[in-house]
């Protein structure tokens, strides 16, 4: 055989460097999302998927708008998710009932009220702004002035601030809305299926979410709901939409009736939302939000023993998502790094102003387990100590007298 064709025979080269199976570390998810995926979740992403227009996925996307229509507590008919995650049901909502020109009200105290405000802007919106330092909350009066004396024609407040904490009720702002005909838009990214949302009753037009949070899945879709209210306003703009991908009167041409092909659907996550809701469902929406509210409550008691008292008043802190102050002396980010490297456990730090002040802790769906907060309270408490404080007290006894003796759960 001769030399050029044994050359000829090497098989090609591999390349230098070996690209091995997957082996993610082991982590315990405490931060403001991800949460720990339910392990029902996993295996319902890998059941095989069919295809974006087969008759088993609109039923798929139906039962899921059925257990969403309980979750957000709406009889809208005209509840989905939207392919993408919160971010993209926040562009959703805002980019479909923004036109160029019209006045967009913005109740802003955090992060995400700041993104609203930027995804109205590139609407072409005239935006107003209502301004709080970030973890205050707005009062039912001056929900009401600000909205009478504006007359915006879409309002958006954020309902649980993920970079805050706070919890900001939306029942005078939907009422004072109502009254100069404008659209009430919410984030409820971080409440939904973690404590009330209650769109119907408190008057919300729009409400979108992420399946990220409380709702123990992956990321990648948004759940939304729209009143016939606000279907009316979509379904009746003038200026030409300029999004394509998030035009929801196409995307009720896919999923409704018609099933006309708009986008390749992301089969498996669809699954996986379905599953999640249905975990939900089983729990019971009632005993769900139970559970957030008492390990809610375990929390607070316990990091108040470490040092740590809330940055957001108690009446309007949300369930799922803390925000505990760091005391004086405690470096922010070497805490952390603390609980990821010797404990695999995430949390993370705040936003803006609150950067260096405060973690932020999720304790949400599968996260939201005495199990997993007892870990991160022994692990924040050895993380504090490695930096020489002590704390005041003891946060597992804390947390056990709060469970033994939960308040009652309050009516929001």
């Amino acid at each position: 055989m001769s030399s050029s064709n044994s050359q000829s025979a090497t098989p090609p080269s591999q390349g230098s460097r070996h690209i091995g199976p997957l082996q993610p570390p082991a982590r315990l998810l405490m931060g403001p999302g991800p949460t720990m995926v339910e392990p029902r979740v996993y295996q319902a992403m890998a059941t095989p998927i069919v295809s974006h227009v087969d008759a088993y996925f609109f039923s798929v996307v139906e039962d899921i708008r059925t257990l969403l229509q309980e979750a957000f507590g709406t009889k809208n008919a005209f509840t989905m998710a939207v392919s993408g995650t919160g971010s993209a049901g926040m562009e959703t909502a805002i980019a479909n009932v923004t036109e160029p020109g019209s006045k967009v009200a913005i109740f802003a105290n955090g992060l995400f009220c700041d993104r609203m405000t930027e995804i109205a802007k590139r609407q072409g919106a005239e935006v107003v702004r209502l301004e709080k330092e970030w973890g205050g909350v707005f009062s039912d009066d001056e929900a009401r002035e600000f909205i009478l004396r504006e007359k915006p024609s879409v309002v958006g407040y954020v309902q649980a601030e993920t970079s805050t904490g706070a919890y900001q009720d939306g029942r005078a702002i939907a009422k004072a809305a109502r009254e100069v005909d404008a659209l009430v838009i919410a984030d409820c990214v971080t409440s939904l299926a973690g404590m009330p949302v209650l769109v119907d009753e408190t008057g919300i037009d729009i409400a979108y979410s992420g399946t990220q949070k409380a709702l123990s899945c992956p990321p990648g879709l948004s759940p939304l709901t729209v009143n016939d209210r606000a279907l009316a306003r979509i379904r009746g703009r003038k200026a030409n939409l300029p999004t394509w991908y998030l035009d929801l009167r196409l995307l009720d041409s896919y999923y409704g009736e018609s099933k006309r092909y708009h986008h390749t659907a992301p089969i498996s996550l669809f699954y996986a939302l379905r599953e999640a809701l249905r975990i939900v469902d089983e729990e019971g929406l009632e005993q769900r939000w139970r559970r957030h509210w008492e390990n809610h409550v375990a929390f607070v008691a316990a990091v108040r023993e470490l040092g740590m008292p809330m940055h957001v008043e108690a009446a309007h802190q949300l369930w799922t998502l803390h925000t505990p102050v760091l005391p004086a002396g405690i470096d922010d980010a070497a805490l952390r790094k603390f609980l990821l490297e010797q404990h695999g456990i995430e949390v993370l730090g705040g936003f803006g102003p609150l950067q260096g002040k405060v973690l932020r802790v999720g304790l949400m769906g599968a996260s939201s387990s005495r199990e997993h907060i007892q870990t991160l309270l022994a692990a924040l408490a050895q993380g504090m100590a490695k930096q020489g404080y002590a704390g005041v007290g003891d946060p597992l006894a804390a947390a056990q007298a709060a469970w033994d003796n939960p308040p009652e759960m309050p009516r929001l």
